[in-house]
């Protein structure tokens, strides 16, 4: 049959320099064998799979991570003798761990597949919240925050890796933009439960007796784990293997994603596909700009019901004050991948966004009076939360082929992940409450994200122009068609998403 054009698809001349896309092949036995309608409903059925599974986990993730700040403000500091320092130090060992184990843990989930993987570590991190409703001192808090880094590390990286699995570069970003807009949810919700878990009266045995913050590690952990062990039923291993669909459909799931990449999904990580996922420039930019945006996304988790308090608002006030500026931060970071998707551009939103980030703090450094503070933490957390899935999924897009992109995703999140050990030593005790230090800090890095989307922006516009006009025609010279198809992001023909 004649060959079908792709869903969206433009021809090259109708595209952005920056957006012609990878579904082009040099045959025509290489063009797709389905139509637009078939490859649609495709795409929704693993949607309603995929999204709401895997937005539910990551929103445990987070909850499980940050609900240490609510916690905190509820009698955690008084009870285990958190003075001077030891709450950044208890908050700042998880993060170190973290980013120790993202790589080697996407490694592991490229060999061993995601269905039971991924939601064992969500298991793994819920029981740990669940042993933090016991802990006694502060020693044992840095315990149980080492073996919460140890199991979450894997989970983000693993996750976005799991998307990009299913979805083409054009489809992602919207999808991750969802998943980890449930940052900004888990915020809100952490409020919430925060405040209702420590209402519930004292209980458990005499030894290890529950209440306020004790009771939040606990029944959040539980939460958790239960959420966890019914994954894996819904879950597929792959796009061949998804009960919810069709033989044909599991076909057009798994092909469109080996034209648009050239690659088989099956391959295992090599030392070559780590090489090139370290000397890919455009991970660096996606990288260094992740570290940028966690101090601000991390900070705020952390710190947002510590800042409130410190305005003059009682606890339970100021759990219900975070509330909604997470709400609003979760609709703009979805909005922001809906609309990046449909337009192919990454950079442009992410420099957009961070201006208001850049007002903000600049409200929280030099503004007085609560109403205009608090209107500034709309700002800071509406500018910054899209900037996570915005550089993540960038990363994702420019980097081909499945074991290069799961090292690449596990990279971008390792060096993003040091943006959080900075950011819960941004805002020191001594420093509240109006905290400028850190406000000066987390500005430095909003204007360091505009200066990064843009040279972004840049490095991928350039380098398409040079490969359309033959410059890097040169890197063919000489090789086999399998070595070909295994350049990935320096064939001639792949274009970068700007």
């Amino acid at each position: 049959m004649g060959a079908i054009r792709p869903i969206d698809e433009k021809s090259d001349s109708e595209q952005p320099d920056a957006v012609v896309l990878e579904t082009k092949s040099e045959g025509s036995s290489e063009r797709p064998s389905w139509t637009v309608a078939e490859e649609t409903a495709v795409r929704r059925k693993l949607d309603w799979q995929l999204v709401p599974t895997i937005t539910i986990l990551y929103l445990l993730c987070f909850l499980d991570r940050i609900n240490i700040g609510n916690a905190r403000i509820e009698g955690m500091q008084e009870d285990l003798n958190l003075i001077g320092y030891r709450f950044n130090i208890a908050t700042s060992i998880f993060y170190v761990v973290y980013l120790t184990v993202e790589v080697p843990s996407n490694i592991i989930l490229k060999h061993v597949g995601p269905r039971f993987y991924l939601p064992g570590l969500v298991v793994g991190f819920g029981a740990v919240s669940v042993g933090t409703a016991f802990v006694k001192s502060f020693g044992q808090l840095c315990a149980v925050r080492t073996l919460l880094g140890i199991f979450e590390g894997g989970t983000m990286p693993g996750l976005a890796f799991f998307l990009s699995s299913f979805y083409k570069r054009e489809e992602l970003y919207f999808r991750v933009g969802i998943y980890v807009s449930a940052a900004s949810t888990a915020g809100a919700f952490g409020g919430l439960l925060a405040a209702g878990f420590t209402q519930i009266p004292e209980w458990g045995i005499a030894s290890s007796r529950l209440h306020t913050w004790r009771n939040i590690f606990f029944f959040e952990g539980l939460i958790t784990m239960i959420a966890a062990m019914i994954a894996p039923f819904i879950l597929p291993q792959s796009p061949e293997t998804s009960k919810y669909l069709t033989e044909r459909e599991k076909f057009i799931a798994a092909e469109r994603l080996r034209l648009e990449h050239k690659g088989s999904s099956h391959e295992k990580v090599e030392v070559r596909h780590v090489k090139r996922s370290l000397l890919n420039i455009n991970n660096y930019i996606c990288a260094i700009g992740f570290f940028a945006i966690n101090i601000t996304v991390q900070g705020l988790s952390v710190f947002m019901p510590t800042i409130l308090k410190d305005m003059g608002w009682e606890s339970l006030t100021a759990q219900y004050y975070t509330v909604p500026v997470y709400a609003a931060a979760s609709i703009v970071a979805i909005s922001v991948g809906f609309i990046s998707d449909k337009t192919r551009m990454r950079g442009l939103y992410l420099a957009l966004f961070t201006s208001l980030g850049i007002a903000g703090f600049s409200m929280l450094r030099w503004g007085h009076g609560n109403a205009l503070r608090y209107a500034a933490v709309y700002l800071c957390a509406v500018g910054a939360f899209p900037g996570g899935p915005g550089f993540l999924s960038w990363g994702l897009n420019n980097a081909s082929g499945p074991a290069v992109r799961a090292v690449s995703g596990a990279w971008i999140v390792t060096i993003g992940t040091m943006g959080g050990i900075l950011a819960v030593w941004a805002y020191l005790p001594n420093d509240g409450p109006s905290f400028p230090i850190g406000h000066t800090i987390n500005l430095v890095a909003q204007i360091f994200v505009l200066f990064l989307a843009s040279f972004g922006i840049y490095y991928c516009v350039r380098e398409n122009r040079i490969r359309a006009r033959g410059g890097r025609d040169n890197r063919l010279v000489g090789l086999t068609e399998e070595e070909k198809a295994d350049l990935g992001y320096r064939h001639p023909d792949f274009r970068y998403i700007a």
